[in-house]
């Protein structure tokens, strides 16, 4: 009624700026909407509010013998209404599939006010999916106020190993061939010289630094069967020149090596006193040839990229390493981030994965997208919020050649009518 924005809140981990206020109004933490509500293990769901942290989630349903599968690296804080806001992904997605796979209904306060579920929980709701149009929404179309999440069985037991590489070609062409030989592991993750000197640093694996890559491998399920399973992973890593493979032989390795992989952007503290990281996906095919392009823009910009990444959905997590003090380096650095960006859509990528758009890549959406592809979006947007009152100033581009739907959505024009030349 005030016309006041209004910016849903989780617990502010997202990259993209995806919960700063770009034009005042009032921000809503949902910091003590932190209940979980039931557990349904006959039906394998569970209902809780949205400023549950992900991982004490996951940690609660442990005695059930159930976990919520994604698992963003900042799930020690992370809310499951930012995942559901950003559809954040993680390593364990390869397999099990991002946030929008775990979704099955919301309740969500629309910008008219009005409190409405998007289906009733279970498996199968008629009707328009407008649970997949929230999720993923970054809070510009409703604030879920609540959530039926489905629910992923422990596994009986889990096998993680790390195989070492000359070069990052290498471990890029195992994960594909991996992949594409019918394996399914759990989690394919990679981390490139620059990262295993950095966690080298912070966790002392005691890995070669000569190394060019490290390939985290994971498998899970039932016990009978995993050894086969990995062993032919490993022997695809063999095929294509690994150095060494080495398994986590105990629970406690296990964890030493998965915390090094979820800590590796922290560890970049010890490289360089700023690092700007980039959200990207490719085709898991063009892992290699994407690599060799962003080794190519490391030079051309003359700043260091470090690579930790979700190879096995394709994923790219690009760090680039620089001083902010330095004028010359933060011009660069952005010059460098959106160069990757156009690299990964020229290799049939899109700009994000999981860290959402927000406001940081809103201007880059016209690289991925047509006029008429954004203004059937702004559509959509405006057909849930005409007033533009909730998280406004994201998602859609704001530079020049975009008046279009900047027009279309203060207009409140359907977008069917919308003309472009």
């Amino acid at each position: 009624r005030a016309g006041m924005p209004i910016v849903p809140r989780g617990a502010g981990t997202g990259l993209a700026g995806g919960a700063t206020p770009m034009q005042g109004g009032i921000v809503i933490s949902t910091a003590r909407m932190d209940k979980i509500l039931q557990v349904d293990t006959a039906n394998g769901r569970v209902l809780c509010q949205p400023g549950v942290i992900n991982w004490e989630l996951s940690q609660y349903l442990k005695p059930f013998g159930y976990q919520f599968a994604p698992d963003p690296s900042s799930q020690k804080a992370c809310t499951i209404g930012g995942n559901i806001a950003n559809n954040s992904g993680g390593p364990h997605c390869l397999k099990y599939g991002i946030t929008a796979s775990h979704v099955l209904a919301v309740q969500v306060v629309l910008p008219d006010g009005a409190i409405v579920w998007t289906g009733d929980g279970s498996v199968h709701t008629p009707g328009y999916d407008l649970t997949g149009v929230i999720t993923g929404s970054e809070g510009t179309i409703g604030f879920v106020t609540a959530a039926w999440l489905r629910l992923t069985r422990l596994p009986e037991a889990v096998r993680v190993v790390l195989a070492l590489f000359p070069d990052i070609a290498g471990a890029s062409n195992t994960v594909s061939q991996v992949i594409a030989s019918g394996l399914l592991p759990a989690a394919l993750e990679i981390m490139d010289r620059l990262a295993i000197k950095a966690v080298n640093d912070m966790y002392k694996l005691g890995l070669p630094e000569a190394a060019g890559a490290a390939l985290l491998i994971e498998v899970d399920g039932v016990e009978d069967g995993l050894d086969e399973l990995l062993h032919d992973i490993t022997a695809i890593c063999w095929r294509n020149g690994a150095i060494d493979v080495r398994p986590a032989r105990t629970s406690a390795e296990q964890n030493q090596v998965w915390a090094a992989r979820k800590n590796a952007f922290g560890a970049m503290g010890r490289l360089a006193p700023t690092y700007y990281l980039v959200d990207t996906v490719v085709p898991r095919t063009k892992l290699p040839q994407t690599m060799d392009e962003v080794g190519r823009i490391s030079r051309e910009f003359r700043l260091p990229i470090a690579n930790v990444f979700h190879a096995g959905d394709g994923n790219l997590h690009p760090i680039i390493l620089f001083d902010r003090r330095d004028r010359s380096q933060n011009q660069r650095a952005l010059e460098a981030a959106t160069s990757v960006m156009k690299v990964s859509i020229d290799f049939g990528g899109v700009i994000s994965g999981e860290h959402g758009i927000g406001v940081e890549k809103q201007d880059y959406m016209t690289l991925l997208f047509t006029t008429e592809d954004l203004a059937a979006m702004a559509g959509l947007h405006q057909s849930f919020d005409p007033h533009d009152l909730f998280n406004p100033g994201k998602v859609f581009p704001k530079g020049r050649g975009c008046g279009e739907l900047a027009a279309l959505r203060r207009a409140g024009i359907a977008w069917s009518t919308l003309k472009t030349s």
